[in-house]
């Protein structure tokens, strides 16, 4: 008899529809065959089967035994098809009912004691399970409040059974099914608790005030500085002022995090999950793959990790050219987009960057007198960074080391005062356009963003003397329209480009 049950594999973030069909023959040499494409961790799957069923209190069948993934063309990766084959093997070798896998989807790893473990992507397998219209997923108990989360929103209602045991099935379709009760779902947090504050940060007045408008406006911004100057400090205090991720944002957070294993949500015991702003901080070393994505089957890299929230890359001009040009297409489009032979994967990327650079190879800047570098090797170093990838990135600022005084002066603004400002400011943005200022498209700038007289002439003298380029002369006009919302205006002045200029003006030498 062949058995049929429902489960998925993860593509990206995505989850493709997997259907696992085991044929238990009547006679037959003792065999186990995995088909369909199986990676490693698939095919090893038949010893883990085999284990969990025999010391689980049921028969392993010792005949000619076929599980088929279908469809038989698309690569199946990792172990969540373990709990899927078990099941379909006792049913069709008559130790579960017939009845026991109808309606029903599964997604789970085996342990060889029968122990069901929790595998990535939950949250995408259960939206995709509610959007087949299946009525219930059984999941890993750890992995139950993940699969939750599609149903407890208001999208597709589908059932989450959580298990402990490879036993459990037996209660399936009975009154003793075991159930996940959830009440009460918040998935933005309103006040992050991080641990750090943007009243340390000290001696830049400047600095603030570019990560004010990068958080009002999502604009990517480069540091020049040297060792010290407060570029990683205030880097990382970014995501303390930024807004707070709103339901759809935060379930996209939630969804990348679940699929690549992370621990980007978190609950509180009564259903209660809180995402928060990503932040990311690759090492310069990092392959162009394990940035922007790749592998086979696809696998999402930083950018997508950072998705809704902010991409440091410290010291970029120590990071590979090649690393640098694959940032182009997650910068312009937000999104990645990534082809194989068999199948394309699209990978979410809405960043904010934020790069830090020295000025020079020892770090002091040519100004500087400790400075011992020629300037060849400090032009050689600055020509490290793409020309391509500067020209994307919204505000440029060259800092200096703060003075003592203002290191153990009063300190600034605290990370709440600012944030409300910033919040104030995103969300006149959204109420006028319905996206950051950052996103604005070309149409879209000059619908949104008119320019009076005398802002035409500013910006006008502007791009001559700084020499823009198309691509430049947006990127100003974003940034006025953040300086603007955060003034509280709603037009674009004059000094709202001059602000914007400024910010392309202070780039490398």
């Amino acid at each position: 008899m062949i058995a049929r049950v429902q489960t998925f594999t993860l593509l990206g973030v995505e989850a493709f529809d997997v259907s696992v069909e085991v044929d238990v023959a009547e006679q037959g040499l003792p065999s186990f065959a995995v088909v369909g494409l199986p990676d490693a961790a698939v095919r090893e799957s038949r010893e883990r089967v085999r284990s969990a069923v025999k010391n689980s209190d049921f028969k392993f069948p010792e005949t000619r035994i076929v599980a088929s993934l279908a469809p038989a063309d698309l690569r199946k990766a990792g172990p969540g098809f373990d709990l899927g084959i078990a099941a379909a093997l006792l049913v069709s070798s008559g130790q579960l009912p017939q009845d026991a896998l109808r309606g029903c989807a599964m997604a789970a790893e085996l342990a060889l004691d029968g122990t069901v473990r929790s595998v990535p992507g939950a949250i995408a397998m259960a939206e995709r399970a509610g959007e087949l219209g299946i009525e219930k997923i059984v999941v890993a108990r750890d992995s139950a409040a993940e699969a939750a989360l599609p149903a407890a929103l208001g999208a597709h209602h589908c059932k989450v059974v959580p298990i402990d045991h490879l036993r459990d099935l037996t209660y399936l379709g009975t009154t003793g099914e075991p159930a996940h009760s959830s009440r009460d779902f918040e998935l933005g947090d309103a006040v992050p608790r991080l641990g750090v504050d943007l009243e340390e940060l000290r001696g830049q007045p400047s600095l603030r005030t570019a990560l004010e408008a990068v958080a009002a406006g999502a604009h990517g911004m480069l540091i020049l500085g040297p060792p010290g100057a407060g570029k990683s400090l205030a880097a990382r205090r970014l995501p303390t002022i930024m807004p707070p991720l709103d339901d759809p944002e935060a379930m996209e957070v939630l969804r990348i995090a679940s699929a690549c294993g992370q621990n980007g949500w978190r609950s509180n015991g009564r259903g209660l999950h809180r995402a928060h702003r990503p932040f990311r901080a690759p090492h310069h070393t990092i392959s162009p793959a394990g940035l922007v994505g790749g592998g086979t089957p696809p696998r999402p890299g930083e950018v997508t990790l950072a998705h809704r929230g902010v991409l440091f890359l410290d010291e970029l001009g120590e990071f590979s050219r090649n690393s640098l040009e694959a940032l182009r297409q997650p910068l312009e489009d937000g999104e990645v987009t990534i082809s194989r032979v068999r199948h394309s994967v699209c990978l979410p990327s809405r960043f904010v960057l934020i790069a830090a650079s020295n000025p020079c190879p020892c770090g002091h800047g040519e100004d500087s007198p400790k400075c011992q570098c020629s300037a060849q090797a400090a032009q050689r170093y600055r020509n490290r960074i793409s020309g391509a990838l500067a020209d994307r990135i919204d505000i440029s600022l060259s800092i200096e080391q703060p003075r003592p005084e203002d290191l153990t002066g009063e300190p600034g603004e605290s990370s709440a005062t600012v944030r409300e400002r910033v919040v104030r400011a995103r969300q006149a943005a959204l109420a006028r356009q319905g996206c950051a200022n950052a996103e604005l498209g070309p149409s879209a700038l000059r619908e949104h963003v008119p320019l009076s007289n005398e802002a035409r002439l500013e910006l006008t003298a502007g791009h001559t003397t700084l020499g823009l380029s198309g691509r430049g002369h947006d990127r100003v006009r974003r940034v006025a329209r953040t300086l603007a919302d955060l003034a509280g205006r709603d037009d674009v002045a004059a000094e709202d480009i001059d602000g914007a200029l400024a910010f392309r003006r202070r780039s490398a030498k």
